[in-house]
Parts: C-alpha cells; sequence; structure tokens
C-alpha cells in the first residue's frame, strides 16, 4: 500500500471478514454465528465500515441484507484479497524456516517430465515447499498468487522474465493395430486416417502436413486439451496423435504407441520458465530457476 494513502482506505482484517462472510450469506445474522459474533457486533463493523468508505454496502430488508451494486464489486476484490492473506499465511506456518514457491504447470509436462525430477530438487533445497496449479494458457500475475509458471510458446509475457529451457520434437504416433489397418508408409498416407488434435494446438497437424510437403487436410478427429488424454485415446486406437517424443518415452518403450511413420517435426515454440519481474530474486524461485535451468540444459537443442 502506498504510504501516502489514507488510513481509512485500510479497513481491519476483522472487518474485512466480516462484511465478506455477510455478503456471501446475505444475513448478519449467519455471518455472526461463523465468525462466532453476536448479531449486533457484526451489524456495527457493517456501519463502521461503510462511514470509513463512506459507501452504502447493503441494502437492509427487515431481517435481510443484500450488497449495493458497489458493494458486489467490493465483495469481490475483499475475498480474492482475503484468500491471498490466508494463504500467504499458511504457507508461512506450514514452512517457517524455508519458503514456499507457488507454480503453475502445462498438465502434462508437470506429471510427466517434471514430477519425477522434483524429489532432486527437494532434497537438495529441504526449506523449500513447491505447491503445483495446473495452467493452459496466458494468466496475469498481478491477479494471481503464482510466483512463476512452466509456459510453451513464443517468448513473449507481458511484464514477465523468462528463461529457455528446453525445445521440443513432435512425432505421429498411434497404436500398433491402428497402423496394421491403415499400413502407413508414407507422410500422405495419414491424411486417410482419424488425427487427433490439441484444442491449444489446433494448426499443429497444419504444420507437419506442410513440413514433409503433403497437402494439408482438415484434421477429422477428436480434440483434447491436454496431451496426456490425447496419448490415451491414441493408445485406445482412436486415431494417430501429434506427440512431443520427450512426454510418451514410456508408451514408445513398452509398444503401447508407435511412430504411425517416423518423420518427426521441430516445433517452433520452445518450454520457457516465467516470473514476474519483482519475483525474480525470491529465494525459493532462485533456487529452483537455477536447477531447472541446469536440468534442462542437455534438452535446450534436441
Amino acid at each position: 500500500m502506498n504510504p501516502q494513502t489514507p488510513r481509512r482506505f485500510l479497513p481491519s482484517t476483522a472487518v474485512l471478514a466480516a462484511f465478506e462472510a455477510t455478503a456471501r450469506t446475505g444475513s448478519m445474522t449467519l455471518a455472526a454465528r461463523e465468525l462466532r459474533l453476536t448479531q449486533s457486533a457484526v451489524s456495527r463493523q457493517m456501519k463502521i465500515l461503510e462511514e470509513q468508505l463512506e459507501v452504502e454496502l447493503f441494502i437492509r430488508e427487515r431481517q435481510t441484507v443484500r450488497l449495493t451494486s458497489v458493494g458486489e464489486s467490493y465483495a469481490r476484490e475483499i475475498r480474492d484479497a482475503l484468500h491471498k492473506i490466508s494463504t500467504a499465511s499458511f504457507n508461512l506456518h506450514a514452512n517457517p524456516s524455508g519458503g514456499t514457491l507457488n507454480l503453475a504447470i502445462l498438465p502434462t509436462f508437470g506429471t510427466r517430465w517434471l514430477a519425477p525430477r522434483l524429489p532432486r530438487f527437494l532434497a537438495a533445497n529441504s526449506g523449500i515447499t513447491i505447491n503445483l496449479t495446473t495452467r493452459l494458457s496466458y494468466f496475469d500475475f498481478r491477479s494471481e498468487s503464482l510466483d512463476a509458471a512452466i509456459h510453451f510458446g513464443q517468448p513473449e509475457w507481458p511484464g514477465a522474465e523468462m528463461a529457455l529451457l528446453r525445445s521440443e520434437q513432435v512425432v505421429p504416433a498411434c497404436s500398433p493395430g491402428l497402423k496394421r489397418q491403415y499400413g502407413f508408409r508414407v507422410a500422405g498416407d495419414l491424411r486417410k486416417a482419424p488425427l487427433l488434435s490439441i484444442s491449444t494446438r489446433f494448426h499443429a497437424w497444419d504444420r507437419w502436413f506442410s513440413v514433409h510437403d503433403v497437402p494439408a487436410r482438415t484434421a477429422q478427429g477428436m480434440v483434447f486439451d491436454q496431451f496426456a488424454t490425447a496419448a490415451q485415446a491414441a493408445i485406445a486406437g482412436l486415431g494417430v496423435a501429434l506427440l512431443p517424443t520427450f512426454l510418451i518415452q514410456d508408451e514408445l518403450a513398452s509398444r503401447k504407441l508407435v511412430r504411425a511413420i517416423n518423420l518427426p517435426m521441430e516445433s517452433p515454440e520452445r518450454y520457457y520458465l516465467v516470473w514476474p519481474s519483482e519475483r525474480a530474486k525470491y529465494p525459493p524461485l532462485a533456487a529452483f530457476r537455477e536447477w531447472l535451468v541446469a536440468e534442462t540444459a542437455p534438452d535446450r537443442s534436441s
């Protein structure tokens, strides 16, 4: 908070908690019961808050209250702020001598590549706790309580810094049975089979056909939001999926999946670790960044 901001714009946490409970339940009585206060105490706190802000937050109707339009907007922001305070306090309590890194991950990259390697990082940094949450697209670090994110795409993220992690090679993969059924021999043969697509990479098949000098065909098959589910669909024989080789090594080794045709393609995008500039020196992030960049060094150009 800017030190020049008048103190009346910073109500006490107790008052804000009472406001959030009243706004959520639509009742000062229910809010009082939840907070273990008297109804009159909650009522006084709401009057204090409205006088402090010089804004009417509630419309009072007999035994109930409902938010004004400005009250609804204020309630949403206060709820988010209280959640951030609660999360920060919980993380400090859970790990007072270390630190907590809140990291957004791409689902399949996180579960198949990152998670198996995390024990090595945690063993070398025993005071750090990592909380993982999945994200599939850009978000605003200012509105989410996240210290960093794993990003796939171009090196562009407004208001953030990033470190290159690795490149990616994709290959058409399918079940052994589907390969026998279609007898794929050249790139153009794939145009006859169902093509499984990823919603965030909808033009990947067009690019693959173009790279291998084959006229593109509109992908006719199922669409998925994650590689993991696309891989399972390919294993089930539902079509050919264009999958990163480093994420399906186990399936290829066990022959649950095979290369429909051995024509890989280098993706033009890359994987990055992204973080807001103001968090760059945060010790858990700095330690994780150093470890992750070293861990991915052999894959930078593979």
